[in-house]
């Protein structure tokens, strides 16, 4: 079995290769997708197809690549949302760590705290005092139940002691477009799809849900800073492959895509969009994946968050 495998490495890719993502358009799993699809491409004089699968938390498009076959012709991008739904969701039509080959980490990026200009509030202070004054009738939205975003913002509700209900929509950029027309109150975006409508003055961030202030927005506070000490949300995304993909197939798309993401200006895109690239090993992607789930799932058993 290894010759062949070695074999299936050596003559990659023969055909056009597709990456699914659950997700619309616009999120940073579909951007950093399109990012290394253009690069490869250019590499291996073959087609690499981006394939936006979405609905159900990124569910579908991850039991797509499940089922496929484990030839490196069929890979997935993730976000957090992958280990969100093994954390919450009772049954999955997969096992999130047995049916999937970690190929690499791709990048991280922190949570940006958007809100509606419409609520005149300046700080997660104001807008958690606020939420107190009018339980239950505050909203929060997302990219769909069981996304990284519905998890980050049951996590500010939990920590918060807030009563605010959870809208969710198809996709990032319908979440965002919801809060700046105020029919929802708050959403944690991610900071790499809202950047841009922040620095134009077109969406309202009153926090980034990182450790420190990121270069990119420095003089926009923390969220722990703005009024909620100890809240933190960091997005990280990633490529895998179906579990059962030979270990130098594998090997071979690690080292193509960290080559991908250490090029100047696919650094440069993702750091102007305030993710930073995250290359990794198989096995430490692997590794990540399982320890985030276990830290999901005591979270989200403690604050009783669930899909439903």
């Amino acid at each position: 079995m290894p010759a062949r495998g070695a074999d299936a490495a050596a003559g990659y890719p023969a055909r056009p290769v597709r990456i699914v993502i659950g997700f619309t358009p616009g999120g940073v799993p579909d951007i950093t997708a399109r990012l290394i699809a253009q690069k490869l491409t250019e590499t291996w004089k073959q087609q690499v197809i981006v394939d936006n699968r979405t609905g159900a938390g990124g569910t579908i498009a991850a039991q797509i690549v499940a089922n496929s076959n484990p030839d490196g012709y069929t890979l997935l991008s993730v976000s957090n949302a992958h280990a969100v739904a093994a954390a919450i969701y009772t049954k999955l039509p997969y096992d999130t760590l047995k049916d999937f080959a970690g190929v690499t980490m791709t990048a991280t990026g922190p949570a940006l705290l958007l809100v509606s200009p419409a609520l005149g509030v300046k700080t997660a202070k104001d807008l958690i005092a606020l939420a107190k004054a009018r339980p239950g009738q505050f909203n929060f939205s997302s990219a769909g139940v069981g996304s990284g975003t519905h998890f980050a913002g049951e996590l500010f509700k939990s920590m918060a002691e807030i009563d605010v209900v959870h809208i969710p929509f198809k996709g990032i950029p319908e979440a965002i477009t919801e809060t700046l027309t105020g029919r929802v109150q708050f959403f944690l975006s991610p900071l790499a799809s809202a950047i841009g409508l922040v620095k134009d003055g077109k969406a309202l961030a009153i926090g980034v849900a990182s450790a420190q202030r990121v270069p990119q927005l420095p003089n926009l506070p923390t969220v722990a800073e703005s009024g909620l000490p100890g809240f933190r949300f960091e997005f990280w995304y990633g490529m895998l492959a179906p579990a059962k993909t030979p270990r130098p197939l594998v090997g071979r798309l690690n080292r193509e895509i960290t080559r991908v993401l250490g090029h100047p200006d696919v650094h440069n895109r993702l750091s102007g969009l305030g993710a930073e690239p995250a290359p990794s090993t198989p096995q430490a992607f692997d590794k990540f994946i399982a320890d985030d789930i276990a830290t999901l799932t005591r979270v989200a058993r403690a604050a009783n968050i669930k899909a439903n």
